[in-house]
C-alpha cells in the first residue's frame, strides 16, 4: 500500500492483479486498485473532480479526468473515510498510475488540489 497526505487529506491506495478476468495471450492484464481517502482536517470536503494520468510499460501514456469518482461526488466530514474500487488494464504486465484529485472546503469554498500517491501494478509473474 502506498500513501501520500496533501493539505490534510490523506490518500492511500492498494491494488490487485485479477488472474481470472486477465489474457495474457491478448495483451490483456485487469487490475482493480482500491482508494481510501480520509479527511485529517477540521473541515468538510467536497472531492469534485478526478485526473489520472496511465503509464503503460511501452511508454504509451493515456489520460482521464472528470467529475467525482465511480459516479459519486462524495462530502468527507473531518475525520471520517471514504473508498472506492476501480480498476484499470493494461497491454503489458506492468503499468503505473498517477494522478490528483480536486476538492472544495464545504465552509469556505475554496477549491484545492490532492495528489493521489503514485503507483505501480505488477502482474506477479514479473516477480519471479
Amino acid at each position: 500500500m502506498v500513501q501520500k497526505i496533501t493539505e490534510g487529506i490523506e490518500v492511500s491506495v492498494r491494488t490487485l492483479y485479477r488472474v481470472r478476468h486477465s489474457k495474457p495471450e491478448a495483451c490483456y492484464y485487469l487490475f482493480s486498485y482500491f482508494i481510501q481517502i480520509k479527511n485529517t482536517t477540521f473541515e468538510p470536503v467536497q472531492l469534485l473532480r478526478r485526473h489520472w494520468i496511465i503509464l503503460d510499460a511501452d511508454g504509451e501514456q493515456s489520460e482521464v479526468e472528470g467529475p467525482g469518482v465511480i459516479g459519486e461526488q462524495p462530502v468527507i466530514m473531518p475525520g471520517d473515510t471514504f473508498s472506492y474500487e476501480s480498476a484499470c488494464c493494461f497491454k503489458y504486465p506492468l503499468g503505473k498510475m498517477q494522478g490528483k484529485y480536486l476538492f472544495e472546503n464545504i465552509n469556505n469554498r475554496m477549491s484545492f488540489f490532492v495528489d493521489i500517491p503514485d503507483f505501480v501494478m505488477e502482474a506477479p509473474q514479473l516477480m519471479n
